[in-house]
């Protein structure tokens, strides 16, 4: 029985090599995927500066970050990308000043108020939100919530910057919600306790010890709202217009970075050109500006993890 027993701990038996060998095989495939998403994001990088490089050798720096125009489609072309972020700063801002304050006020409510068994019909629905097509959330914002807006607004125009952001700002409240829950409901039951034993009311504890203490999880559902309202295409280029614009007007129509990739993508200009590589350049500022977004979140959460 001892010669068996040892012939099975040796690493030569075929039992342990076939697990030791199913353990390599795991760990490999695991390996991969977890590298597959450097590799895509080094090749988006690579694709993104090599097609931009020969638009500067007709367009100079400071042309293209303080120039006032951006009409790459015209003959007497224009290359200031300032009205293109204008019009993605604005949306953008509109639609957290929506998401954020709903998306904190329903993740509490999920997560401090209501029954559990509620919990699990409420919040599958509310992330139902997110599993609308964008496109759909921009016909509802042009033929629908503008019409009601221009009830309010008269001078309003049928494409328009503040709809766009309205309606963007409701597609992300689900994102904000969900991982807003999560990082409450994470926070330890004894801090709730301590909280009711002092005397401190369902609402205080909420806002006072359950949300400051659950900030660091809180805050990487903002950092990836940001990330979503600059990323977003459909809506801004069906409902906000296609018109870049320096202005930080909400009632005029604007395009955003992501919309004039879409308009350009569509074939106006040759391969090659210099407006086609624009379109490069554009993604390019894009992702510098989501890049600085992200660091400075990555930043506040680390000081908001080193305060708790």
């Amino acid at each position: 029985m001892a010669q068996k027993l040892s012939a099975f701990t040796s690493p030569n038996h075929p039992i342990r090599r076939m697990r030791r060998l199913r353990e390599l095989l795991i760990e490999f495939v695991l390996m991969a995927a977890a590298a597959s998403s450097i590799f895509i994001t080094v090749g988006i990088i690579y694709i993104l500066v090599s097609e931009s490089l020969p638009f500067f050798d007709h367009v100079s720096l400071k042309e293209f970050l303080t120039g006032t125009e951006w009409t790459p489609l015209f003959e007497n072309a224009h290359f200031g990308i300032l009205p293109l972020l204008c019009g993605t700063f604005l949306t953008t801002v509109i639609a957290l000043s929506v998401a954020i304050p709903m998306g904190t006020v329903a993740a509490a409510y999920l997560s401090e108020y209501v029954h559990p068994t509620a919990r699990e019909i409420l919040k599958p629905i509310l992330e139902l939100l997110a599993a609308v097509p964008s496109v759909v959330y921009g016909y509802f914002a042009l033929l629908f919530l503008t019409p009601l807006l221009q009830k309010i607004i008269p001078s309003l125009p049928g494409f328009n910057v503040l709809s766009a952001g309205l309606v963007m700002g409701l597609m992300i409240v689900p994102y904000v919600s969900s991982l807003s829950e999560d990082a409450m409901r994470a926070v330890p039951l004894h801090l709730r306790e301590g909280s009711f034993a002092m005397g401190a009311s369902r609402f205080q504890t909420v806002f006072r010890v359950i949300i400051p203490s659950a900030f660091s999880g809180i805050s990487s559902a903002y950092i990836l709202a940001v990330s979503r309202a600059l990323g977003e295409t459909m809506i801004v280029a069906v409902a906000a217009g296609m018109q870049p614009s320096l202005t930080l007007n909400p009632l005029r129509p604007a395009a955003t970075v992501t919309a004039f990739i879409v308009q350009v993508s569509m074939g106006d200009l040759p391969q090659g050109s210099i407006g086609y590589r624009s379109i490069y350049v554009a993604g390019l500022s894009l992702l510098f500006l989501t890049l600085c977004f992200n660091i400075f979140g990555l930043w506040l959460r680390k000081k908001f993890q080193e305060q708790e």
